[in-house]
């Protein structure tokens, strides 16, 4: 019974560090539509999903490594901006840079992977 709460708690923390990811995502993409903390809905937006990332991260940690909650967080947020930057701003595609992105979504699995061995 223990195990099955222990692996419950572990499942919930890492899909609450996913989504602590995807408000990273939103944070940074905010943070260009706030044209330097200029313009209030945008800015508020940006603030508040700001709050909310440190609050889920702060609550995955307590089951997840640190080391490995932070590079998977990060990597999540730098995966979707650059995602987004490239939809939404059209930065440029380039293969080397498509490659870099499969590269860290290497690593995120990797990470996850690891908490298994």
């Amino acid at each position: 019974m223990l195990n099955l709460s222990v692996k419950l708690c572990s499942n919930a923390s890492w899909i609450i560090l996913i989504i602590a990811g995807l408000f990273e995502v939103v944070w940074a993409v905010g943070m260009k539509y706030t044209e330097g903390f200029s313009r209030l809905i945008p800015s508020i937006y940006t603030i508040t999903a700001m709050f909310i990332i440190f609050g889920l991260l702060s609550m995955a940690i307590r089951i997840i490594p640190i080391g490995t909650a932070y590079a998977v967080w990060t990597g999540i947020g730098v995966v979707g901006t650059a995602m987004l930057g490239i939809l939404l701003f059209h930065e440029p595609a380039t293969l080397f840079r498509i490659v870099c992105i499969v590269v860290i979504l290497s690593g995120i699995v990797g990470l996850k992977l690891a908490n298994h061995f």
